[in-house]
């Protein structure tokens, strides 16, 4: 049982060390891992999911402190990414819809992500991205839920490709998701008998690893310049773009 939860606190500090640093993947990656041991796609969802409360928080509040969040941007995502949310982990259990939207979305992704790999190459002045963020909030709340990871990928992805600062972009979609993540957590809690009782170890190693990680990342995220935000965050998206669609293929 130590061992367990040793093994997934490592889970969620290497998660979420990718995911405060570059805005994405704590949700990707831990699912990837759960789903690899044999736990079925809705159970890590939701043990991702509840665990996300505690890590987002401790993330979204170091973004605060490290002054990486743009307001204005976060307002405009919060409440969709919730919406999305919910009708995500509402429709998890039709399994059927998750696997045939995946490589559509992964495809969309993969475009996103050499757009910002080029633009890193590429010097282009910053705008303030305001427009579209609704739908996309909706978007990248329904495919967190749907996928047990999402938010990130779709949401940092689009808006830095459109030329936002990755930091603010990066710290904004952060503090966002605590909102998001917690809505898809009490569905799943409410839906799924016994989660909290059977799987505990999952939750509290992946939780605690993500806290200890969690302000580390932030002040990574600070530090790092928007070119070199740019390049790794395009280089981590069109990774696993490629390796979603090759595993659709294959």
């Amino acid at each position: 049982m130590l061992q367990d939860i040793l093994l997934f606190i490592g889970v969620g500090f290497i998660a979420q060390m990718i995911d405060g640093a570059l805005g994405m993947a704590y949700g990707v990656s831990s699912t990837t891992f759960l789903l690899g041991v044999g736990v079925l796609p809705a159970v890590a969802s939701a043990c991702v999911h509840t665990s996300e409360i505690f890590t987002t928080a401790v993330s979204g509040f170091s973004h605060l402190q490290f002054g990486n969040i743009d307001k204005r941007l976060f307002t405009k995502l919060v409440v969709p990414g919730v919406l999305g949310g919910i009708i995500g982990a509402y429709l998890l259990t039709l399994e059927q819809i998750s696997a045939i939207i995946k490589p559509f979305v992964s495809t969309y992704l993969l475009v996103m992500g050499i757009v910002i790999l080029w633009k890193s190459f590429h010097k282009s002045q910053e705008r303030e991205v305001t427009r579209f963020l609704v739908p996309l909030g909706v978007i990248g709340g329904f495919f967190d839920a749907m996928g047990g990871g999402g938010w990130g990928p779709i949401v940092t992805t689009t808006v830095v490709a459109r030329g936002h600062n990755p930091r603010t972009t990066i710290g904004s979609v952060n503090a966002a998701e605590f909102f998001v993540t917690f809505v898809q957590a009490i569905v799943f809690i409410v839906t799924i008998p016994n989660l909290l009782t059977q799987h505990w170890p999952v939750i509290v190693g992946l939780l605690v690893g993500g806290m200890i990680a969690a302000p580390l990342a932030a002040f990574g995220c600070k530090k790092l310049s928007p070119r070199a935000l740019m390049t790794v965050v395009g280089l981590l998206i069109v990774g696993l773009s490629i390796r979603t669609i090759y595993l659709a293929i294959i």
